[in-house]
């Protein structure tokens, strides 16, 4: 057989090849291991997932960046792929760990807010972290191991040889994977990358490395935002209100609450499910329960919040705008200008307030509730009296009955008032609820003993479990509401007042906590087994559609009314406006009770209508009606908006959209 075929020598080609990985051990370890972890994270968090397409991204960015060892001593190559291995390595464990509490990937934005999980750190050991979480360190001991091995053999050489036809040929190795990777792009691919915001199917199709370095790009657009098509945002920012916006309809709740104030509860991580559940006959939420039968109850609402958190849902609350796609607006766009609820209503004389049993540097609260709109700020040490701590700072039942006379004070002193307490007592990990909480999550029942007598038992159920405690924390904080609610009546404070109670997001608990908790079998102490006929089991929409959060609307004189549309936290402004007299045009946002088909979307870009919850990472669906169907063209048409309304929201947070219209609009004014 000739090794020669239209002038192409196979036989050297070959040895070259064969040369070049004995020659460059350390090399194709760290390429390997490299590309092994990102890939062993898809597999791990996506769940069994393997494309050819990410690896073959993760590998061309790898080789590149191994290409410039080559610059470096032989002896030196080794601390570069150590570095580089380290960074990888810890990226890998950050998503993982990431991904259990959020289902998506972390951004390099995220380093701002890094301080944040020093206040919660005992919430990440405890809830977060898994051992899964540390299988990517093998990357480093591998690395150890071959230069060890390569040192024992005296493979490591001392001479110093610049190589950079070592360096051009391996970065053309990188070159050729990366048009490999190239080809197998889509427009959808590539429309994806550039906003970023959809980071689960960047990952399954840029892989992991591309995914971070993307996201470098996109935080730091904000700093130099003039480089990055600041007139093409704005035009389609301009176009959009344009073409979407409406004046507000008058419905049966127009104007209802008009001179009243408005007192809302930030009901830290309450989930909408536990106002209906109960152990042993013993309500968990009794409070927040018969505040829902009595006053206006949205039983299908959801929380809309990224990795801002209760910041997040703080913001979309007041602003009716979507989080944003990279970092959080409470970090990193606080100064923007936003057409806020504090803004509105203080346009119409209202005092407007927060308060808050944690320090104000925590989520930026001091700046950007300035930013905001509200006029003070009450919180932690400067405020408040820490007389009794639970958790991440002061018990909510302290920090109720502290507030009830600052209210008092601020009715005395103003016309109406805009107020927001924000609770956070029932913030994760809910460790040392037991020592304020006698509340029994257990399952009594009773047995016939040997002679006839009725016996009480009692087996474990959620005890000692994260969501047994979290049910444990729930009650607490529903007890906290009602003595609040009690204490402003005694003082006369609700008989011109409404209150709003909204979750700020669902707890963060596993899957694997419910199956527990709906498949537990008291007789042996322990889950059913899959195949049991009255299993229950919970898949990722069940999960997803848990999530929701309660959301109440209540005074005295209000009439009850379950509202059961699906509606979502940006909502919130757009109604309660209606029912204030007040209205914002750049609300994403719609009055729950002047819409026909409502829809959610969600930071991810995956949405939920009353037909169906539709996941665009994994592009597909679940009826929540088997009797029910819908067209390709209504799924194209709500992905589509959840596209264009992230974009525009972004677009808002990042070049300051608002402010710079309205100086736009003053210019026009002015005559200039």
């Amino acid at each position: 057989m000739k090794e020669k075929v239209k002038g192409i020598n196979f036989n050297k080609i070959k040895n070259r090849i064969v040369r070049y990985f004995k020659h460059n051990i350390l090399f194709i370890v760290f390429v390997l291991t490299s590309v092994g972890n990102s890939s062993l994270l898809r597999f791990l968090t996506l769940k069994n997932y393997f494309e050819i397409k990410p690896v073959l991204a993760d590998t061309a960015v790898v080789i590149i960046i191994g290409a410039f060892s080559y610059f470096l001593k032989p002896k030196k190559r080794f601390a570069y792929y150590m570095i580089f291995g380290c960074i990888f390595t810890f990226l890998c464990i950050v998503n993982s760990m990431y991904y259990t509490n959020y289902l998506s990937f972390a951004s390099v934005s995220l380093l701002s807010t890094s301080l944040q999980v020093i206040d919660v750190g005992d919430a990440v050991v405890k809830n977060v972290m898994e051992i899964k979480d540390f299988s990517y360190l093998w990357q480093v001991f591998a690395l150890i191991f071959a230069y060890k091995a390569l040192k024992k053999k005296k493979k490591i050489v001392n001479a110093h040889e610049v190589k950079k036809v070592k360096v051009i040929h391996t970065l053309i190795a990188g070159l050729v994977f990366l048009g490999m990777f190239i080809s197998t792009l889509t427009s959808l691919d590539i429309g994806r990358l550039s906003k970023q915001w959809n980071r689960e199917y960047i990952v399954m199709k840029f892989g992991l490395y591309t995914y971070q370095l993307n996201d470098i790009v996109s935080s730091i657009k904000p700093q130099i935002s003039g480089m990055f098509g600041y007139d093409e945002h704005a035009k389609t920012f301009r176009e959009y209100y344009e073409k979407n916006y409406k004046e507000p309809e008058q419905n049966k709740y127009t104007n209802i609450f008009e001179g009243k104030n408005l007192l809302v509860i930030h009901a830290e991580s309450v989930q909408n499910f536990t106002l209906n559940t109960s152990f042993n006959g013993v309500d968990v939420a009794p409070t927040l329960k018969r505040l829902a039968n009595e006053g206006l109850y949205f039983s299908n609402f959801y929380a809309q919040e990224s990795v801002g958190t209760s910041s997040d849902s703080e913001f979309t609350f007041n602003s009716s705008l979507l989080p944003a796609s990279s970092g959080t607006v409470s970090i990193n766009y606080w100064d923007r200008e936003y057409v806020t609820i504090p803004k509105l209503l203080g346009e119409k004389g209202y005092y407007a307030f927060s308060m808050h049993g944690n320090n104000g540097t925590f989520w930026n609260r001091a700046n950007f509730h300035s930013s905001y709109g509200y006029k003070k700020f009450y919180n932690y040490k400067t405020d408040f009296n820490i007389d009794e701590t639970i958790g991440l700072g002061l018990s909510d039942k302290s920090f109720f009955k502290q507030a009830v006379p600052k209210i008092k004070d601020i009715t005395e002193k103003n016309q109406n008032y805009y107020g927001t307490l924000i609770m956070l007592t029932n913030h994760t990990p809910w460790s040392d609820i037991d020592d304020f909480s006698d509340y029994a999550v257990d399952y009594k029942y009773e047995e016939t003993d040997d002679e006839g007598n009725t016996v009480q038992k009692s087996a474990p159920y959620m005890e000692d479990t994260i969501l047994g405690r979290y049910f444990k924390s729930v009650h607490y904080a529903d007890e906290a509401i009602d003595q609040l609610i009690n204490d402003l009546d005694k003082e006369g404070l609700l008989d011109n007042t409404v209150i709003a109670i909204y979750g700020d997001h669902d707890a963060k608990i596993k899957k694997s906590e419910y199956l527990r908790y709906y498949n537990y079998d008291y007789l042996t102490d322990s889950v059913k087994d899959s195949d049991d006929p009255t299993y229950v089991d919970m898949d990722y929409y069940d999960y997803e559609l848990n999530r929701k959060v309660p959301f109440i609307i209540w005074s005295k004189d209000i009439e009850h009314e379950e509202v059961s549309k699906v509606m979502g936290m940006y909502d919130v402004l757009p109604t309660l406006g209606n029912m204030f007299g007040f209205n914002s045009k750049y609300a994403l946002g719609h009055d729950i009770f002047s819409i026909d088909e409502n829809v959610v979307i969600f930071p991810g870009a995956n949405w939920l209508t009353d037909k169906m919850y539709y996941n665009q990472q994994k592009s597909e669906g679940k009826l929540l009606d088997s009797n029910e169907t819908v067209s390709v063209d209504y799924i194209e048409k709500y992905c589509k908006l959840a596209e264009e309304e992230l974009s525009i929201s972004n677009s808002i947070e990042v070049y300051d959209l608002i402010r710079k219209t309205k100086e736009s609009q003053s210019v026009i004014e002015g005559g200039y």
